[in-house]
Formats: C-alpha cells, structure tokens, sequence
C-alpha cells in the first residue's frame, strides 16, 4: 500500500466506476513513480482501467525547442514503457484546464491523479482543472523523498531549519519502491503520432541542440550508474570546480522526472566507502533540493523582489542608486559580451550546452545584480536566461538559487559593500583563488569554437 502521507485530495467529488486517469506532469516516467503507483493501486483495487495523460502546453516559462525535444523524446520511451504494462498513455495538446477536464468527461473517469509540484502556474492548472470537474482529484509528491506538504508547514528560513525536520521523516519515506503491475485490463486509447507530434513544434530555437544528454528513463539509470562509477569516488574534492568533470550532470533527469532523487538516494545510501562524497550529494540531493520545494510552495513570489526577506530587502533598496562600474542589457548578457571573460564563459557554457556548472551559477547571477540597475530587473533577467537555456531551468531548484545569489534567501547577510548591501559579495579573484579560471574558460572557448 502506498503511504497515504504522500498524497492530499485537491477536490472531493462523487464516486463512480469509469477509469483512474494520472495526469502526469513533472514526473515523466513509469518507473519509481508515486503517483503512478497510487493511480494503480486505486485502479486495481476497484477492478478499474489505468489511463496515463500528458497535457503538452504550448508554451512553458521561456522553454524552447531543446527542452521540448527532450521531453518528448523521453515521452516516447515512457509510453512505449507503460505499453508492456497495458498502460495507456495519451498526449494531450492545450490548455490543461480545458484539456484534463474534457478528457475526464469523455473517459468518465472515477478519480483524478496528479503528481506535485510547487510552481504556481501548474498550481493555477490544478486549481482551474478541479473547478471543472465533479470526481475525486489527488494530488501525489512523486519528487521529494518526504512529501513537500508534510516535512514543513511553512516557508524555511534556510537549510538548518529545515534539515533537522526532514532528517526526522527521512527513515519513513526513504524506502525501496513497488514494482509496476501489468494492468489485466487495457482502456482503449489512440496511439500517439510521436512524428508528427515532433515536427509539429514551433517553438523559437534556443541554442543548438543537445548531445550531451540523452532523455529517457532508461539513459537517466544510465547517467546515474556513471556517476557512482567514475565521479562519486572524487566527488567530494572536485565538485565545486568548474574546471574539473566532478559534478553528477543528473539536473536535467531530475527536473524532467526521468530518475526518482528517491531512486538515487537509495543507490548512493549504499557506496559507504567514500563517506564525505556521500554526505555531500545527499546534502544537495535531499535537503537543498527539498529546500527549494519549500521555497516555491510556501512562496508565491519566489521569481519577484517581494519573495525576498526583509533585511534583503531593506539593504538592496538602501543601495539602489549606488553607481555601478558597469551596465549591460538583457541582450548583451544573452550574448556573453560582459568585460568579464570568466562570465562569458559561463553563459557560453549554457548556451552551448545546456548546463552550467553550480559554482559559475551563483557567480553568474550575482554579476547579473552587480551589473544591471536594479535588483528586480537582474532577477528578470537572470531567471530569462536560466529558463530558456538551462536544460533543467523553469525548476524550484533555480529559482531559489537565483534567489539566493540576488536577494539573500536562504542566505544570511554579510560586511555592506556597493550595490550589493549585504547580500553574499562574489568576484574574479575569488574564483581564481578557488579553482583553475584560466583552465574552465579555455575549455568553454573550444566548445564555443567546434560549434
């Protein structure tokens, strides 16, 4: 039985007898899903039929042709999955408060099933979906490995508030998954035309196209088992280098639900031979992720100023008219055309491939403060530029680490500077102190130049 604390009922409603439908949404895989689980667990229970849908929107907070690509691509594999489990899965194309509830009717579906997630415009989907419907609509935390809802009533101040509140639930949550079932009966759904569905995309390209990922469940096991092989081991030591291969490129999975974190948690619990390497990942993998959850659900203005605390607040109104050495444009940060050789890097990096490293991210984001004239309008910008070319932007997990670069969340404040007041001061000595500066831009240059 699937621990009813993963799950919350967004809408009551009446009972009927037609299918179980899973409207999946961020957790786009068969496999390690809680909310596929508990949809099937219902359907069984009452002799029902299992439909899984997928509402493709036409536009996402900036998303662009990659990610489009790399999400249907992985959508493929996963309704080729749920086929050898007599699943049938069904992309739907519109808008989900129109689309979910017109196939809830005309499916006569019993229950509604989806899976959690923090961002408010998904949240308005829900909201807008369950007005239109008249079943029971549950909503399950497939992401977090300790539901989002039930580690914290609140918004936390920062990672020591709510670590000691995970850590005590973790030991009941983080458990080993129930296999999928083959369903014994099989609603009849159409078959998706994933060719045509493909070439149907009219999304404005950004970036070139990725082959440094692979989409897919099936890569996603893949990526993960490269990680415990050739970086754990020296995970611990390198991972805030830019310039080193020591960071475990699994973002992109996690954001798009083709790996469970609980899925790698679980594998990484059991490499105790390198024990700061693990207490580091399940650091950033558990509570800083689960952290920025929080900051998402419990904030309904975690990409504006007004989502910022209020000594962050108060400093950076203090320093608003402080001069700045520098002034770039929303453009002229898209191109990578800053002073700074080391910025540019990073945003090439971005741009070219689809990530960049963690460290470059906080430096990135604080130039962006340090270079425009106003807190709200780096904020814009840094989130414009995160979400249109991070493979695994439009997530908790970027909005609150640009949060915390430009407006101190999660955060405390530091000695007063210009412009910055005391929100955390990074700059180009610093990271040359740290890792190889010159090493992490040349080798950002010959991506550049090989494109």
């Amino acid at each position: 039985m699937i621990n009813p604390a993963r799950t919350r009922i967004l809408r009551e409603g009446e009972k009927r007898q037609g299918p179980v439908i899973y409207w999946m949404q961020r957790d786009q895989r068969a496999h390690d899903n809680w909310a596929l689980l508990f949809a099937q667990e219902l359907a069984v229970k009452s002799g029902l039929e299992l439909i899984v849908v997928f509402c493709l929107a036409p536009s996402f907070n900036n998303a662009a042709l990659r990610h489009y690509r790399f999400m249907l691509n992985g959508l493929i594999k996963t309704d080729a999955e749920l086929e050898k489990y007599n699943i049938p899965f069904m992309l739907l194309k519109g808008k989900a408060g129109d689309e979910i509830p017109r196939i809830v009717k005309e499916s006569g579906a019993s229950v509604l099933v989806s899976d959690f997630n923090p961002l408010k415009n998904v949240a308005a989907w829900k909201k807008e979906a369950a007005g239109k419907i008249n079943i029971p609509f549950y909503e399950v935390d497939a992401h977090n490995i300790v539901p989002c809802f039930i580690a914290s009533p609140k918004a936390e101040f920062g990672a020591y508030t709510i670590r000691p509140k995970i850590n005590r639930l973790l030991d009941a949550y983080l458990e080993e998954f129930p296999r999928l079932k083959k369903m014994k009966i099989n609603f009849k759904a159409p078959k998706n035309n994933w060719d045509e569905i493909i070439k149907g995309l009219r999304q404005e390209k950004a970036g070139n196209d990725l082959s440094i990922y692979r989409p897919g469940e099936d890569e996603a096991l893949k990526a993960l088992q490269n990680f415990m092989d050739k970086v754990f081991p020296v995970y611990a030591e390198k991972r805030n280098d830019p310039s080193a291969e020591g960071t475990s490129g699994l973002s992109p999975y996690f954001h798009f639900g083709h790996l469970a974190p609980q899925r790698a948690a679980l594998a990484i619990e059991r490499l105790t031979d390198y024990p700061e390497s693990q207490k580091g990942f399940l650091e950033e993998l558990i509570i800083r992720r689960e952290l920025a959850d929080n900051f998402c659900f419990y904030n309904r203005s975690y990409d504006s100023f007004d989502g910022f605390h209020s000594w962050a607040k108060e400093t950076l109104n203090a320093h608003r008219k402080d001069k700045r050495e520098y002034i770039y444009d929303a453009a002229r940060f898209e191109e990578g055309a800053t002073h700074d050789t080391l910025w540019n890097a990073a945003q090439k990096e971005m741009v070219i491939t689809g990530r960049m490293h963690g460290f470059m991210r906080m430096y990135w984001a604080k130039k962006i403060l340090e270079w425009t004239p106003s807190p709200e309008e780096a904020l814009k910008t840094a989130i414009y530029l995160n979400d249109k070319y991070e493979l695994d932007g439009r997530d908790p997990n970027g909005y609150a680490g640009i949060a915390w670069a430009i407006g101190g969340v999660h955060d405390r404040a530091w000695g007063e500077r210009k412009v910055f007041g005391k929100i955390r001061y990074m700059n180009f000595n610093g990271c040359k102190r740290k890792f190889n500066v010159d090493l992490y831009i040349n080798k950002i240059n010959t991506l550049n130049e090989q494109i």
